[in-house]
C-alpha cells in the first residue's frame, strides 16, 4: 500500500492497520468522506489516534490505502471465480469480473465511495485508478485465457473497465442496490464489445 507512512512489520501492527481500514470503510458509509476524521477512525478502531498517524498523514492517505486494499480483495475474488471457469471461456470470465465488482458495490463497507479510488478526490489526478484496475484485470484474464496481453487486449480491457465503471455507477445511482436491468445491460455491452477482440 503506497499510501502508508510506515508499513506494518509485526502481526500485531498488521492487525491494527486492518482495524483502522475497517473503521475507515464503515465511517465512510455512515458520515461520508467530508465527515471522516482520523480521530473518529481511531475511536471506532479502538486505537490511539497516534496509531492512525503512524500509518497515515491524513484521511486522504487512509482512503488511498483503503482503495488499494479494495483492489487487492477484488483481484482475489476474481481469481477465485476464474478458477471455476473453463480456460478460454472469456464470456464466463467477463461475467465473473462484473459480478464481483457489483457484489463488492453491494456488500463491501465504504466501497460505494472509494471503490478503487475514483469516487471521491482520493490521491492525485494522475493516479488513474481505472488504469490500475485494467492492468490487474488484463494480467488475470490473459493468464486465464492463455493469451498474451498484446496492445489490443490491453486497450480493450481498459475500455471495458471504463465503460463498466460508468454504467455500474449509473446502476447504483438509479437504485441503491444496483439496478439489475442496468447491470444486465452492462453485461451485454461488455460481451458485444469484447467479442471483437477475444473471439
Amino acid at each position: 500500500m503506497g499510501a502508508l507512512r510506515r508499513p506494518p512489520l509485526q502481526r500485531r501492527s498488521v492487525a491494527r492497520l486492518g482495524r483502522i481500514l475497517d473503521a475507515c470503510a464503515e465511517l465512510l458509509d455512515e458520515v461520508g468522506y467530508d465527515g471522516l476524521s482520523t480521530r473518529a477512525v481511531a475511536e471506532r478502531a479502538g486505537v490511539a489516534v497516534g496509531s492512525v498517524y503512524r500509518f497515515f498523514g491524513n484521511k486522504r492517505a487512509m482512503a488511498d490505502a483503503l482503495a488499494a486494499r479494495n483492489l487487492e480483495r477484488y483481484a482475489e475474488r476474481v481469481t477465485e471465480r476464474l478458477a471455476g471457469i473453463g480456460p478460454g471461456d472469456w464470456r464466463g470470465a467477463t461475467d465473473a469480473v462484473l459480478d464481483e465488482y457489483v457484489a463488492m458495490k453491494r456488500t463491501a463497507p465504504g466501497f460505494t465511495l472509494v471503490d478503487f479510488g475514483n469516487q471521491i478526490p482520493v490521491g492525485t489526478p494522475t493516479a488513474a485508478p481505472n488504469l490500475q484496475v485494467a492492468a490487474r484485470l488484463t494480467e488475470l484474464l490473459s493468464g486465464h485465457l492463455g493469451r498474451p496481453p498484446d496492445i489490443a487486449v490491453r486497450r480493450a480491457v481498459l475500455v471495458a473497465v471504463e465503460s463498466a465503471d460508468a454504467l455500474v455507477r449509473l446502476a447504483f445511482r438509479m437504485d441503491p442496490a444496483g439496478d439489475p436491468a442496468l447491470v444486465e445491460e452492462t453485461r451485454a455491452l461488455l460481451r458485444r464489445y469484447l467479442a471483437g477482440v477475444l473471439d
